[in-house]
């Protein structure tokens, strides 16, 4: 018996037989052609449009989160800059499974250059490149295995269009060596409700038809388990799926304390199944869905429908909007075409919108008036907010509209650490777990290499948001949070400790999270707190709280 360790994804836990990942395909040799160019090319050209086509079928089959990830990669197989850089090859004599393989590869190493949003998208270009490449030689392209049973898939990483079409019937869970908590693997991981644990360094040790348990809520791998254990890890799993199916209820503390529980959404479809799960409203509402698919803005009145349409579905809920948030990880032309050396540290979020000052203006306008047709409680926030004249200038022009609540979005160490003057001018503050880590620990969020540090159990980042949370809790302003950090039941619990009045998630980690709430007391939250904050770094403050934890009675 071995443990092996790495971040959780959830509550989860299951056990069954290993299957390793399919090995990618070989590189290519670099030898001459023995066809022509134009037949090089035709083959080349019919290869990625396949590829293509099948990403945005796929897409369009999962749905979700997962679509929007495979339609960016099936606009990556097909941009016309690759395109040239494969055509250049062919032009040289080279065959088109080299000059795809080469092109990628150089493609690649651009974009990791350029980071942020674009950086993660070049770890895409090895799974785009594999399939042409499969294609190319007629074989099946590598992936998620079908050994005909249910298995615990192990690999390196997932490619998203891996795991946005994994089947759940045959998938038990998931063991990844690579990622981490916010990582593409863990997000689709969340949202679909699998089992996983990712960043298991010694993955690779693990054999297939190797035994594992495989336990989220521990982030432990355990290799070759005793009877003993694996009937604990199934009466485990067992009672997880009772309290899947209990009552849903508002959230709340063991000593009735009300905590929100909202959800993330990216589009108005998404509303039905957040309702069905029990979510009390919606903390984040990404407004990116209608502006990234598009060479120009939408007209205020496509968007008033769409804004109508998430409205209606929560009559008499809250239900708060992020302005668009485009820049860095999300660049529009229309927006803001100008090159950055570093566009995560750029002209993003608020910034962006101020410097094309008509968009803002659009959608509020759209906002306002699909505000006045509804009768949810719409909340509106601005994203990347740095400074308190950022606040006041957002929050007087959403008052200008008619939109009675306006706040901030937290993701900026500055704007943290002035929360009660940030506050003063906001209504509400909602605190960006994913960037806030990233900017406080200096990690690129989309970068593997650093994937270790975009941790937001880390000391540094819980300090920033305590800031909050006592801003909050002095001027009686709620504060919530909508990072992936809140998807995260044991946090979930030390951030309400810190001060957090609301937690929105992906519809799917909503149960998880009601139930831990649960289970702890607001002093007990607060003390959890207090040990999280005391430790020197992630795994520390983790570690303390289980302990901890283990100490308090049961409710």
């Amino acid at each position: 018996m071995t443990e092996l360790r790495g971040v959780g994804i959830g509550l989860g836990v299951a056990q069954g037989p290993v299957v390793r990942m399919t090995e990618a395909l070989p590189a290519p040799e670099n030898t001459p052609s023995a066809r022509s160019v134009d037949e090089e090319r035709a083959r080349a050209r019919e290869a990625v449009s396949a590829v293509a086509a099948e990403l945005t079928s796929r897409g369009e089959a999962a749905g979700g989160a997962a679509q929007e990830v495979l339609e960016a990669q099936a606009m990556i197989a097909e941009d016309p800059t690759l395109q040239d850089e494969v055509d250049a090859r062919l032009d040289g004599g080279s065959t088109a499974e080299w000059a795809v393989h080469d092109a990628f590869a150089g493609f690649r190493a651009t974009l990791e250059a350029v980071g942020g949003y674009l950086g993660e998208r070049a770890a895409d270009l090895d799974d785009i490149a594999q399939r042409v490449l499969a294609r190319l030689h007629g074989v099946p392209a590598p992936g998620v295995p079908d050994p005909g049973h249910p298995f615990v898939l192990v690999a390196r990483d997932l490619a998203p269009a891996d795991t946005a079409l994994l089947d759940l019937d045959r998938v038990l869970a998931l063991v990844t060596s690579d990622g981490g908590p916010t990582s593409h693997t863990a997000i689709l991981a969340r949202e679909k409700g699998i089992v996983a644990v990712v960043g298991v360094v010694d993955a690779a040790a693990l054999a297939t038809g190797q035994t594992v348990v495989v336990d989220a809520a521990a982030g432990v791998v355990t290799s070759d388990p005793t009877d003993d254990e694996r009937a604990r890890a199934a009466q485990r799993a067992a009672d997880r799926l009772s309290a899947d199916t209990a009552p849903l209820t508002p959230g709340a503390l063991a000593d009735g304390t009300p905590i929100v529980l909202l959800a993330n959404l990216g589009k108005p479809a998404d509303a039905a199944d957040a309702v069905a799960r029990g979510a009390e409203g919606v903390g984040l509402f990404r407004t990116e869905f209608l502006f990234l698919a598009s060479s120009q803005a939408p007209t205020i009145a496509q968007q008033r429908e769409s804004y109508r349409e998430l409205l209606a579905a929560f009559p008499g809920r809250k239900v708060v909007v992020r302005m668009l948030d485009a820049g860095a990880d999300k660049p529009l032309a229309f927006l803001n075409d100008a090159h950055e050396e570093n566009p995560a540290l750029g002209l993003r979020g608020l910034r962006a919108l101020r410097a094309s000052e008509d968009i803002l203006r659009e959608q509020l306008t759209a906002l306002a008036e699909a505000d006045a047709e509804t009768d949810a409680d719409l909340w509106v926030m601005a994203p990347m907010v740095a400074t308190v004249e950022e606040t006041r200038y957002f929050t007087a022009l959403a008052r200008e509209y008619g939109l009675k609540t306006a706040g901030v979005m937290v993701e900026v160490p500055a704007s943290a650490l002035l929360a009660d003057r940030v506050l003063a001018h906001a209504d509400f503050a909602s605190i960006g777990t994913n960037d806030l880590t990233q900017y406080t620990m200096a990690a690129d969020r989309m970068l593997g290499s650093v994937s270790g540090f975009q941790d937001p159990w880390h000391p540094a980042v819980l300090r920033l948001v305590r800031e909050v949370g006592s801003a909050g809790a002095a001027l009686g302003k709620p504060v919530g949070i909508c990072g992936e950090a809140a998807a995260d039941p044991q946090l979930a619990v030390v951030l309400v400790g810190l001060g957090a009045t609301s937690l929105s998630m992906a519809p799917s980690a909503l149960a998880d999270v009601r139930a831990t709430l649960l289970t702890r007391t607001l002093d007990e939250a607060r003390l959890l707190a207090d040990a999280a904050l005391a430790a020197d770094d992630a795994a520390s403050a983790r570690a303390a709280v289980a302990r901890l934890a283990d100490t308090f009675p049961q409710h």
